[in-house]
Parts: C-alpha cells; structure tokens; sequence
C-alpha cells in the first residue's frame, strides 16, 4: 500500500491519533479518488462553528437516502470520537472505509448494506487536544478533550439536545434509521486482563423478540467471534463493589447514552469500551477488530434484524401500556465467566484508609456473578394520543428531530383527558451536564375536562416513533422531558401573600373549606414541630386551599387521551 493511503495512524508509531483536520483532509481526498464507493459530506454545524461531517459507502455506488430506504437496505452506523480522548475507533474506522474502497473483496462482503459512519463527532473536543486530561489512559501521544465547546459531555446530551452537534445527531439518525449501530469508546475503572469490553443495548430495555435476538443469538456469537480474532470480551466491567470479584452489572444504558437513544428508535446499540491501560497499538486493533464483527453479523443477519425491528414497531402501535423504568435485579444474578487479577488492599502513603490496586502477576478466572436482569417497575397505560401544548415548543422540536409524527388540533375543542400532577420531585443539588436533573418524580393521577387549544400538538401512538414518544413524554420515563427540566417552570407557583393579612384570611378559609381543614389537622398531627413556624402554616394553607389555587401549579402540562 503506498503512504498516500495510509492513514495518520498506520503512518506514525502506534502510539499517535489524526487530528481533525488531517481526518477530515485523509477522507475527502479518499472520496475524491473513490467516488463509486464513498460519499462524504457536510451534516451540520457544532457549537464552536466547525463541520461535522459523515460519510456513506455502499457496495453498488448508490448513495442517495431515500432511494436506500425505498429498497429497504439495511443500514449499519459507525460514530466515532464522542468522547475525542478516546480515538481508536475514528483510526480504525479509517483504515476500515480506506480498505472498502481498494480491496474489491472487502467492499462486495457489504452486499445489500449501507455502512454509514461520523468520522468524529465531538468536533469541538478533538481540537482541545493535549495529553493530560486522560488521567488514567496509556496513550495515544496527544488527544482531544471529552467536553465540547460548551463544556458538555455528548454522551450525555442526546435527550436533551442542548448542544447543536446533539441536534444534527438526533436528525441524521432519524432519516438514516439504522438497524445496528456500534458508537467507540475507551473505559475507565478495574485492572483486568480484556483489552476490549462492550456494553449493548439492554436486552429487557430492547424488549421482545428484538431484545431475545439481541441476547441469544447476536451476543453469543459477538462474543465468540471476538474470541476467535484474539481478542477475548466481557462485557463492561461495572463492579457491583470495588473490584469485580464481587460480580459485575450490565450497564442500564438510559437514553441520555447513545445505546440508549438508539433504543428509542428500537435500533441494536453497542458501545465497545477498550481498556484505557492496554496499548494504544492494542486498543486499535481491538476496536476494528469488534466493528467488523458487527458489521459482518450484520450483513449476515440483515434480514432478521430488520424483520424485528419492523415487528417491535408493529407491536408498539397496539400496546396497551409501556415500560418506562427498569431496575437491577439484585436477587437473580447469572454468571459470567471472568479473567480478572487479585485485588490487594493496603494502607495507602498519602493518607489514613486502604487503598485498593490490582496484582497482574495473580491472574484468575472463575464464574462471577452478573447482574443482567432489568424487569420494568414502572409502567403506564398507553393513552390513545398525548396533547403536547404548542408553547412547549422545545418539546415539540425534540419530538419533530426524531420523526414524531404528530398533527396541528385545528380548532378548540373540549377533551377528556388524564392529567399529572407532580407530588413532589428530588433534584440534584449540583449541575448535571447543564441542568438540575430530577432524580426521584412522584406523581398523582386525575382525569379532566380541558379544552385542547387550536395549534396545541396531537401525538397518536398508533406510529413507528411510539417509543420515543412514550419514554420522553411521560414523566417517569429515566431520561424524559420532565426529568431533565424542560417543564421545571410548572413548578412555581406564581403568586404570595403577605402573612399579617393572609394569617386572618387563613382562618376564614379553614371555616368555609372542610377539605382544607381536614388536610390541615392532618398535617399538623404530621409535623407538631412546624406550628411554631408561621411561614409553614401558612404556605400549607395558602398551598392547599380551593380559593386560591393556581390550575397551571404542578400540573404536568403534557396530557393523555386515553
């Protein structure tokens, strides 16, 4: 192979990662040279003005969109450099489109698929680039920087989308659709003998027959193949304590991750996670090394995997209720046959406590326990249709990117509907990627006479992005608009009083309200404590009371026609 082919990689030591712009440089020069084989284009803007790019090959040097997903091709989707610390899958995947276009053989393997791949993503990262933020990680020389321009991790934005590289993702996942999808990454934590590790797309989150396929068929053989190549996988080492001795838990990917977004689009999602204290050179190879086993299976099972895609979107027009929460069995582990080292625990130099380190010259392998099982424990009735309010415009854009159909109401009109109103929340004290998260969301159920306002936003279910509907819009869903903050405004109540007339005003409404008396007597035997503080007492009753109340206050502006 001559040097103008080779890569930045294969060109340096083993131990060195392209920059963003000689990527970017290699591929448009590769597609120039290959334009029967490779598209490479622009697909949006990133928050620091920078391209971002994503090319497409196919064996028969068809490229346009819509005349693939008329054929009904299958589409597997690379993305690389999420986490721009972490490159060893935009190398790989360069050497990877290079030999599609000057090996015949490799390229006609494809058959019917389209791959698609993002060269690398966090644009705005790759160029923060040094070699002190990985603290842990064994190479490359140099690299980029996990955050983005606006200091966030966009493996954490997908829901949420405050970033506009996030926006360009969810539109061009959304009119790619595809069918696999394998986003690169390097691990943090234990000290194992694995150069590669792998997190997929939860098999109970997935669900059905897409989930059963997922766990029975695609993940034995990942498993076995990446095996064979010498490369040997576990899955993502998530200790259960402090060290995997004491067993290891599947990693419940929510939607603000990328295999957990592509579950929403009922997509088979893996994150491979290299070892961060293996070789670079190691890291690489291992990477190509798991993309082409996906691809390959992919390309093998093609059929199959778009039969079940189809299904478990066929299935969720007709649900009568959704999962959307999932929890850790903690009492029915599986096993999994791990390599690990011993776990040595000593008293650390620098301060009173024991510190834990890894003895590599005590290697063992034995069955430890995995903790892979994640039934739902919560659930909703499916309601016929959700009204999103047109003021919520934010909503309705996340919803629009990720091809919600939905449907302007043309004129005012009184509706039945079940409401929510919010109980209580528990947010986090500190920022979370840009918001105060809300960890813990308790709700109350009623139903309602409203009246649906001409331009409010009619959402049936009976749709293929049914999923992606019911998980962000019902308030309990891990990673749903509410948790991240976009109704936080719903929250508030709107107006006070000043307590020297209100005192006199409270009693006049204790007398003419025996609800509101009721829950007061309640309340103080509830919390003696507080009736000397003048503010509570009066926040209860001005917060309870029927003369008062705001409609809007805690009520969750989202509604259900059921």
């Amino acid at each position: 192979m001559s040097n103008e082919l080779k890569t930045p990689y294969e060109l340096g030591n083993k131990n060195q990662t392209t920059t963003w712009a000689d990527c970017i440089a290699w591929y448009e020069e590769l597609a120039r040279r290959f334009p029967g084989v490779l598209h490479f284009k622009v697909v949006g803007t990133s928050d620091c003005g920078l391209p971002i790019h994503a090319g497409v090959v196919t064996a028969d040097g068809v490229f346009e969109r819509q005349r693939l997903k008329d054929e009904g091709r299958p589409v597997f989707f690379n993305n690389n450099g999420i986490h721009p610390g972490e490159p060893e899958g935009v190398d790989a995947c360069m050497a990877l489109v290079r030999d599609f276009c000057t090996e015949p053989a490799r390229l006609a393997a494809l058959g019917r698929t389209v791959f698609l791949f993002v060269p690398l993503y966090n644009v705005d990262g790759s160029i923060n680039r040094a070699n002190t933020s990985r603290v842990n990680q064994d190479g490359p020389e140099q690299f980029g920087f996990r955050g983005n321009s606006r200091h966030l991790d966009l493996n954490r934005d997908f829901v949420k989308c405050d970033s506009l590289t996030a926006q360009v993702f969810n539109k061009l996942f959304t009119a790619w659709d595809p069918d696999v999808m394998v986003d690169t990454h390097t691990s943090n934590g234990a000290d194992y003998p694995y150069t590669m590790t792998l997190i997929h797309t939860q098999t109970d989150k997935l669900g059905g027959a897409l989930g059963q396929f997922l766990q029975g068929t695609m993940l034995p053989h990942m498993f076995a193949e990446m095996a064979r190549r010498g490369w040997p996988t576990c899955p993502y080492v998530n200790p259960v304590k402090d060290s995997p001795d004491h067993g290891i838990a599947e990693f419940l990917e929510t939607p603000r991750f990328s295999t957990g977004f592509a579950a929403l689009h009922h997509t088979i999602g893996f994150m491979p996670e290299t070892h961060m204290l293996k070789p670079y050179a190691d890291r690489y190879d291992a990477m190509r090394a798991l993309v082409e086993t996906a691809l390959d299976f992919t390309v093998a099972q093609a059929a199959t995997i778009v039969a079940l895609r189809r299904a478990a979107r066929d299935e969720g027009k007709a649900r009568r209720e959704w999962p959307v929460h999932w929890s850790m069995d903690a009492d029915n582990p599986s096993t999994f046959p791990f390599r690990g080292y011993a776990a040595k625990y000593t008293p650390s130099v620098i301060g009173n406590y024991t510190r834990l380190s890894y003895e590599r010259s005590e290697p063992w392998e034995r069955d430890i326990a995995y903790f892979n099982s994640f039934p739902a424990d919560i659930v909703v009735a499916t309601p016929r249709a959700y009204v999103v309010p047109q003021a919520w415009r934010e909503v309705v854009e996340r919803l629009q990117w990720n091809g919600v159909a939905m449907q302007r109401i043309e004129a005012d009109r009184m509706q039945e509907v079940r409401c929510y109103r919010i109980a209580s929340v528990d947010s986090r004290a500190n920022a979370y990627e840009g918001h105060m998260f809300h960890d813990d969301v308790r709700l109350e159920q009623f139903t309602q006479a409203v009246t649906l306002r001409a331009g409010d936003w009619w959402i049936a279910l009976d749709q293929d992005m049914a999923r992606y509907a019911v998980e962000t819009l019902e308030p309990q869903g891990h990673d749903s608009f509410f948790r991240w903050g976009f109704f936080n405004s719903v929250l508030e109540k709107k107006e006070a009083y000043s307590d020297y007339v209100f005192e006199d005003h409270a009693l006049e409404l204790l007398r003419d309200e025996p609800a509101l008396q009721a829950k007061f007597e309640a309340w103080k035997t509830a919390h003696p404590a507080l009736l000397s503080d003048q503010c509570a007492v009066l926040d209860f009753i001005f917060a309870n009371c029927a003369r008062h109340v705001e409609p809007e206050w805690r009520r969750y502006p989202v509604l259900s026609v059921m």
